[in-house]
């Protein structure tokens, strides 16, 4: 005898199906519902899987330049072009070794052909040729202009492109802040994640802007027209003088004696450079910031005898090092070691 609570068998023997508990009929249910939909109407899923790919983002990329930076721009932005870069230089020599390293791209047969078949231009020589390519690619814009013309030089805004402009085109200052030393696969892999300063000429021409670095996995950042200079000089000092002061140091340690001076600074340094990076001035420390006179005397006397090459830039980055102590507050007297610097070093007297 079955318990007056449970539930009661459904019986479907008009469908030739015998009795079912209410569960296992309600999967049966979905089950077949499922059926239903996946067998219904074959030809949507078909027309689903024939669906065309979303089109590339531009159909064609000029590159005017042969250099790393061209390299790598061809290399980088190829997959986002429905076809490949095209490339310019007035160097056909330099051109076909461009194209060889990149490994990817055509030869333009002119500059003006380049202008008028890409829809995205990129000018890509040094900074002292910049101008004058500038004006040919504006000579050369047919009635409707390219999407987007840009430049890649640090230090120059879009007062440069200011003829294309005129003409209707819109143009931007699109700068990679990172070098570049001719391995555009490498240089590639590094872009994406590397910081791009941007100057638009109008704001759809910095939404463009934006929209090629986020291409390349870059991300943009706005520098505005007036302060270019600016930034081109902090990078440069940060990066350039840089190398210099690492040249500095390891001839003082070659002087005294280590073999590599490579290898013994490299802990020390990429140390002072993440915590810098991270902790600004306060990740300062030595004699300087201790007001340690003596052991700055020493260091002067022995660079003036052993090593004089390096005494200048030794007491110019110890000036700057005092001045921002003052400027940022620090405590501690330091009154000698300002004395010290503007002295000559014994090994001189």
């Amino acid at each position: 005898m079955l318990c007056p609570f449970a539930p009661r068998p459904i019986s479907l023997s008009a469908y030739g199906i015998g009795p079912l508990w209410p569960c296992l009929a309600k999967r049966r249910k979905r089950e077949s519902r499922r059926t239903m939909r996946s067998c219904r109407w074959p030809w949507t899923q078909q027309r689903r899987r024939t669906q065309p790919m979303t089109a590339a983002p531009m159909d064609r990329i000029g590159i005017i330049g042969a250099g790393r930076v061209a390299q790598a721009l061809a290399l980088g932005l190829a997959p986002h072009a429905s076809a490949p870069p095209m490339l310019w230089a007035r160097s056909s020599e330099r051109l076909q070794t461009a194209l060889a390293n990149a490994s990817t791209g055509a030869a333009a047969p002119s500059m003006t052909a380049l202008v008028r078949e890409s829809d995205v231009v990129a000018i890509a020589v040094s900074d002292d040729a910049m101008e004058a390519v500038a004006a040919e690619v504006a000579a050369a814009l047919p009635a409707k202009p390219p999407r987007l013309i840009f430049h890649v030089s640090g230090r120059s805004g879009v007062s440069l492109l200011a003829d294309a402009a005129a003409k209707g085109a819109l143009t931007a200052a699109i700068h990679p802040a990172m070098t570049f030393t001719g391995n555009p696969v490498a240089e590639v892999q590094r872009m994406s994640g590397a910081c791009f300063a941007i100057t638009g000429s109008a704001p759809a021409a910095t939404v463009q802007a934006r929209r090629l670095v986020a291409w390349l996995g870059g991300a943009a950042i706005e520098i505005p027209e007036q302060h270019r200079p600016l930034y081109h000089a902090a990078l440069c000092h940060a990066a350039n003088h840089l190398v210099t002061l690492i040249a500095g140091a390891s001839h003082a340690l070659e002087r005294a004696g280590v073999e590599h001076p490579g290898a013994l600074l490299a802990p020390l340094v990429r140390a002072a450079l993440d915590n810098s990076l991270s902790d600004g001035f306060a990740a300062l420390s030595g004699p300087l910031l201790r007001g340690d006179a003596q052991t700055i005397e020493g260091h002067r006397d022995a660079i003036a005898s052993d090593c004089p090459r390096l005494l200048p830039a030794y007491d110019a980055m110890a000036a700057a090092t005092l001045d921002e102590l003052a400027r940022q507050g620090v405590s501690g007297e330091r009154s000698a070691l300002h004395e010290l610097l503007v002295s000559p070093p014994f090994a001189s007297r």
